[in-house]
C-alpha cells in the first residue's frame, strides 16, 4: 500500500470513529436550584469530557407523570430522578427497567442498601427546620419540639402540602417519639400533633421555589424547607438559619422508564452521574451530598464544604433517614389520608 493509500485509510478510520462517541440522552429532574446545581456540577463536564449531552425535562409530577407517560405509550425520558419511596413504588409498579450494572461500574461506591434491581441512589436531600435570624435572635429554635411550641416560639409558620412523608416523622418527633424506633409510624400521635398546629401555618408550601420564596421575601418566621432550597436564600441575602439536628433525609434515586428511547445510553448517563469525581463537584453549588462515598476521597470537597453536606462523616449522624420500604408499603393509603387533612 502506498503512502498516499495510507494516509487516505487513516484519515478514514479517524473521521469515522472521533476520539470521543457523542449521543443525546434525555433527563428529567425537579427543576428549580437542585437541577441548576447538578447541571453544573455533573450535565456539563459530562458532556464536555464524556461526549454525553443530556435534553433535561422538570418532573413536577413525580411518579404520577412517569406512570402517565409509561401506560400511555408516550415516554420520551431516559432517565428520571425520582424520590427513593417513589423509586421503589415504580419498580412494584412495573414502571422502570431493570438497570444493567455491568455497565454502571460507578455503582460500586454507592452503599449496598441503596442499589436496588430497578433504581441506585443518586444524592441524598434534607428537610430541616430554619428560622429568621431578625426574629428569634440569641432565642432561636433548635428542634422540631421548639417548631410546635407556639407559645414559647410565637410566629407563623410554614410546612409542605405536598405529602405525609417527612411531616408525620416531624410531628411525632416534636412530640418527643424515640428518633431510633419511629417505624412503623404512631399516624394517630402524628396527625393529633399536627392538627394542634394547624391553625398557625400560615402557607401551605408545595413547591421549593415556593418555600424558597418564603424566605428571601421573608414571608414566615420559621418553616419546615429542603436545606438546599433554604442555603440558595441565604445566598441571595434571607436573615435566616437552620439546623441538620433531626432533619429528615431522603434519597433521590436514578430511574430509567419503561419505554426509554435510549436505555444504552441511559445505562452510560447513569454510569457518570455516579461518577465520584462529579458527584464531588456538587458541595460546590448546594449541600445535598454525594451519594458516592467515593467523593469524599477525591480531594475536591474542602472541609468547609463538607461541613454544609449533608452526607459528610459530621453530618450523616445527625439525621433520621426516610425508611423506604415503609413509604413504599403504605404511601398511597397515606397520601390519601393526608390529602383529607389538608381539606379539613
Amino acid at each position: 500500500m502506498t503512502k498516499i493509500a495510507i494516509s487516505c485509510a487513516l484519515g478514514a478510520l479517524f473521521a469515522a470513529a472521533p476520539a470521543l462517541a457523542e449521543e443525546t440522552v434525555s433527563f428529567a429532574s425537579y427543576g428549580g436550584a437542585y437541577q441548576e446545581a447538578i447541571r453544573k456540577a455533573m450535565l456539563d463536564p459530562i458532556a464536555a469530557e464524556q461526549g454525553i449531552t443530556t435534553q433535561e425535562y422538570s418532573l413536577t409530577g413525580g411518579i404520577t407523570e412517569v406512570r402517565t407517560k409509561v401506560k400511555g405509550g408516550a415516554n420520551e425520558l431516559d432517565v428520571v430522578e425520582l424520590y427513593a419511596g417513589q423509586c421503589a413504588q415504580a419498580a412494584e409498579e412495573g414502571l422502570l427497567v431493570p438497570l444493567d450494572y455491568s455497565q454502571i461500574p460507578n455503582a460500586s461506591g454507592i452503599p449496598e442498601a441503596l442499589r436496588g434491581e430497578h433504581w441506585i441512589g443518586f444524592t441524598a436531600y434534607s428537610t430541616v427546620m430554619a428560622w429568621n435570624k431578625n426574629v428569634y435572635k440569641d432565642a432561636a429554635p433548635q428542634s422540631w419540639a421548639d417548631f410546635f411550641d407556639t407559645a414559647k416560639f410565637p410566629g407563623s409558620r410554614a410546612m409542605s402540602s405536598v405529602s405525609p412523608a417527612t411531616n408525620l416523622e416531624i410531628a411525632l418527633l416534636a412530640d418527643g417519639a424515640d428518633r431510633a424506633a419511629l417505624y412503623p409510624l404512631d399516624v394517630d400521635r402524628a396527625y393529633a400533633k399536627l392538627t394542634a398546629l394547624k391553625p398557625d401555618i400560615a402557607v401551605w408550601w408545595s413547591t421549593g421555589a415556593q418555600a424558597t420564596q418564603l424566605a428571601t421575601a421573608e414571608e414566615v418566621d420559621m418553616l419546615t424547607i429542603w436545606a438546599a432550597r433554604i442555603d440558595a436564600a441565604i445566598k441571595e441575602g434571607a436573615p435566616y438559619d437552620y439546623t441538620y439536628q433531626d432533619g429528615i433525609m431522603d434519597v433521590e434515586c436514578l430511574v430509567v422508564p419503561q419505554g426509554s428511547p435510549n436505555p444504552e445510553g441511559a445505562m452510560r448517563l447513569i454510569n457518570q452521574l455516579l461518577n465520584p469525581e462529579y458527584q464531588a463537584n456538587l458541595p460546590k453549588f448546594l449541600p445535598y451530598g454525594p451519594m458516592n462515598q467515593d467523593a469524599f476521597k477525591t480531594g475536591k470537597i474542602s472541609a468547609e464544604e463538607a461541613a454544609r453536606v449533608i452526607t459528610s462523616e459530621e453530618n450523616l449522624p445527625k439525621h433520621i433517614i426516610l425508611d423506604k420500604p415503609y413509604w413504599a408499603q403504605n404511601g398511597q393509603k397515606l397520601q390519601e389520608q393526608w390529602d383529607a387533612f389538608m381539606q379539613q
